[in-house]
């Protein structure tokens, strides 16, 4: 089965990345402060015609790094019918492509201490101690290193 993936408005993956990353919280807390930012693009990923997975991609450098152009991605979630299948991976793997395409050398996230293993699969490395996101719990920083030339 190919998945495929591509860049969408916030509107189309808004309403997974609340429901499975703020469930029982108001909408208003799944809003980014950075959806409007220039140079975000919101990435999904689809199971036929249903949205599967998505994540939302910004021009941000790794603290530490302000001079390698990077993004950042945030709100990376999954439905529950696609956990397992791969649809993760092929959003965060697009997201990687199309930040490279627009200059990035670096694509990290904050990510949750329970995801570690998803993220060194995908070729992530840990920058750092663990630290807490409440409510969201233990975290790590991961940054993935694009190649270049």
């Amino acid at each position: 089965m190919a998945i495929r993936t591509k860049t969408v408005p916030r509107a189309e993956i808004f309403d997974l990345r609340w429901s499975v990353l703020r469930p029982g919280l108001p909408a208003e807390a799944a809003l980014y402060s950075e959806d409007a930012d220039p140079g975000v693009f919101h990435m999904a990923a689809y199971d036929g015609d249903t949205l599967a997975a998505c994540a939302t991609f910004f021009p941000d450098p790794v603290p530490g790094e302000e001079a390698v152009p990077a993004y950042r991605f945030r709100g990376m979630a999954s439905s529950p019918e696609a956990r397992g299948r791969g649809f993760g991976a092929a959003v965060l793997r697009a997201g990687i492509e199309e930040a490279a395409r627009r200059g990035a050398q670096r694509v990290w996230c904050n990510g949750r201490v329970s995801a570690r293993g998803f993220y060194e699969r995908m070729g992530f490395t840990t920058d750092g101690a663990t630290f807490e996101i409440v409510p969201s719990g233990a975290h790590h920083r991961f940054v993935f290193k694009i190649a270049t030339g």
